[in-house]
């Protein structure tokens, strides 16, 4: 079931933005799902923080107390790791949606067919996602990591440790090079390689400061000196790249 999440102070802004989204999911035969209106950022991190998740987050940017961008970056504190896709009547605000990791920004008054192709493209990418998986060899056998819950790899001592949005996976101890142990991962352009031993995840770092990486789980992680200028580079690369395709 994809849950949708649309947010919007305006009252008929909002059931009208819902009314296209309902309709959305009544046209694609193949897909249930449901939308949830909130009509505050607050009201709607407040339904996050009680652990009610959603897969799609549609946002108004101009709100007032608590703006979309804010409201985006609050959601991304909490691990809410679903697509956003912001609204608004002004331009003003589209670079601060890259720091969101946003999927899309639309110009108000959204178009039915615009909306509806933005939202395929977002349906496509969390699908992809979700299937995307490493196996591990494990103390207690194979396991199964879906890419999106690796934060970061590093190694300890003779294993590999995966760093997830749920905990920490050790693998049995690795016989090849680090290199070659997570060649698996940097087949997928999210997966950057910095230092001897580090393999940080672009999708989870929400920006770079100096020498240091900053999580969206509010962590910070140390990058080796001579890296840290590379890293910052492909990370918003990989950003850019990802707007363009698109």
């Amino acid at each position: 079931m994809l849950r949708i999440a649309i947010c919007d102070d305006e009252e008929s802004q909002l059931d009208q933005t819902t009314a296209l989204l309902e309709t959305y999911l009544l046209s694609r035969p193949n897909m249930s799902g449901q939308v949830e209106a909130f009509q505050s950022g607050s009201a709607l991190l407040e339904r996050v923080e009680n652990s009610e998740v959603f897969d799609l987050y549609v946002l108004d940017i101009l709100m007032p107390e608590l703006n979309g961008i804010d409201t985006g970056l609050r959601l991304r504190s909490l691990d809410a790791e679903g697509e956003i896709i912001y609204l608004t009547n002004a331009n003003d605000f589209a670079a601060d949606s890259y720091d969101v990791g946003a999927f899309f920004y639309l110009l108000k008054p959204v178009k039915k067919d615009k909306l509806f192709r933005v939202l395929d493209m977002a349906v496509e990418k969390l699908n992809r996602r979700r299937s995307s998986a490493v196996v591990v060899a494990t103390s207690k056998g194979p396991l199964r990591i879906l890419l999106e819950r690796i934060r970061y790899v590093e190694r300890v001592g003779r294993c590999l440790r995966y760093n997830c949005t749920d905990g920490t996976i050790d693998s049995q101890t690795i016989r090849v090079s680090f290199r070659e142990a997570v060649a698996p991962l940097l087949v997928d352009r999210r997966f950057y390689r910095c230092g001897a031993s580090f393999v940080l995840n672009f999708q989870h770092v929400s920006g770079v400061n100096g020498q240091q990486a900053l999580l969206d789980n509010g962590q910070t992680v140390d990058l080796p000196r001579t890296a840290s200028s590379e890293f910052k580079k492909a990370w918003g690369g990989y950003w850019l790249e990802e707007r363009d395709a698109w």
